[in-house]
């Protein structure tokens, strides 16, 4: 399965699931990251970290390391 790490600027797909300890799933919860979402990667830094996600109209940055915790399929 894909995570949004692996994502390509412009790509768009939907969020199944998300693994890693609790507070890691209570943070993406609050930023609107929940199974069921649909998420865009907009862009990456030049380094590839942080990422810049779209998720229900809101942009948001996460570190490659926490991205991969977020698996998805296609939209």
């Amino acid at each position: 399965m894909r995570t949004c790490k692996e994502l390509r600027p412009g790509e768009t797909a939907k969020i199944v699931s998300i693994d890693g300890d609790a507070s890691l799933r209570s943070r993406f919860s609050a930023l609107g990251l929940r199974p069921g979402s649909a998420v865009e990667l907009v862009r990456r830094a030049p380094l590839g970290c942080p990422l810049e996600l779209a998720v229900n109209h809101t942009h948001i940055a996460l570190r490659a390391a926490d991205a991969r915790h977020i698996h998805l399929a296609a939209a």
